[in-house]
């Protein structure tokens, strides 16, 4: 199995490469792709993400106004945990929105952006409504975000990967094992209910987030989310920035009533916008509506 799993491993690092450069911000590696000119904009990735899910299309739709950042967070794709040593995340901590915002906006500013509109998606959302609480940053638009406290538990499946013996068990079963169709159902239940463009699996380099270190990320980083978006909750009111929230009304991962529908409400001045018909992938599936909404953002924060 160690030969199976190692040459798996190996295949797909050369199948999918670092798109972009590796920054070094305080002896964390941090992969960066950058692309365009104007104002700057921060786009931050999901659950299981990584840069190839906004680089398939939304960066060139943008890159002929802006300078476009796209960074993979902590423990996913190219970038390590925001702490020294991976011992220290355990199963019940991990990289927190906050340290992950402290990272991106550390890793923002070597490449000369000091407070740039920042995008974040679903989970990504989190980090970005965790940037403009604590970071320096010029907007803020969120797409279908997690933003407030949800009822219910989690899968099985994060808290057991997620685990000290699902990382020893579980974890390496999945990384050498799991088939294509299985990653293929996954891609189209996070698009549900709209279709996945063509190409985008292929693309998007989904078998990196099936490497053991990601896997693991991946699990205690959602594990760990809903008591660190009850402390956020209150502190909603201190955001000040122009804010953009986009939020399908056919989301059934993060869903629209339970999260944007009350962040707009929470943040001063927010604007919602409600996309009809769309799932958990507006950038894909609603393209335009990102594009206009991230024009508004820059607009009223004096951007262009």
């Amino acid at each position: 199995m160690d030969q199976t799993f190692d040459s798996r491993m190996m295949r797909i690092v050369a199948d999918y490469p670092p798109e972009g450069q590796i920054l070094d911000v305080g002896g964390v590696p941090v992969h960066a792709v950058v692309r365009g000119t104007g104002p700057d904009v921060v786009l931050i990735h999901g659950a299981s993400g990584n840069t190839r899910d906004f680089t398939f299309d939304l960066v060139d739709r943008l890159a002929d106004t802006y300078r476009v950042i796209v960074m993979d967070r902590p423990g996913l794709g190219y970038t390590g945990h925001t702490r020294a040593q991976y011992a220290q995340i355990t199963a019940t901590t991990s990289d927190t929105p906050a340290e992950q915002a402290e990272l991106l906006s550390a890793a923002a500013r070597q490449l000369g952006a000091d407070a740039p509109l920042v995008v974040g998606q679903s989970y990504g959302g989190a980090v970005a409504l965790a940037w403009a609480l604590d970071q320096p940053l010029s907007g803020l638009v969120t797409l279908a975000a997690v933003s407030n406290v949800w009822p219910g538990p989690l899968d099985a499946i994060y808290r057991i990967n997620g685990s000290r013996l699902g990382a020893l068990t579980t974890v390496p079963l999945i990384s050498a094992f799991a088939p294509r169709t299985r990653v293929d159902a996954a891609v189209e239940a996070i698009f549900a209910p709209n279709p996945v463009p063509p190409g985008y699996t292929e693309a998007i380099g989904a078998p990196l987030s099936l490497r053991p270190i990601s896997l693991r990320a991946n699990a205690r980083q959602i594990n760990t989310l809903k008591p660190i978006i009850a402390t956020m909750v209150p502190r909603y009111g201190q955001i000040t920035v122009p804010t953009e929230i986009l939020h399908g009304d056919a989301d059934t991962i993060v869903p629209l009533e339970i999260h944007s529908a009350r962040l707009v409400d929470q943040i001063p001045g927010a604007h919602l916008t409600v996309l009809p018909g769309i799932g958990h992938m507006p950038h894909h599936a609603a393209p335009d509506a990102v594009v206009n909404a991230i024009g508004r953002a820059a607009t009223r924060a004096g951007l262009r």
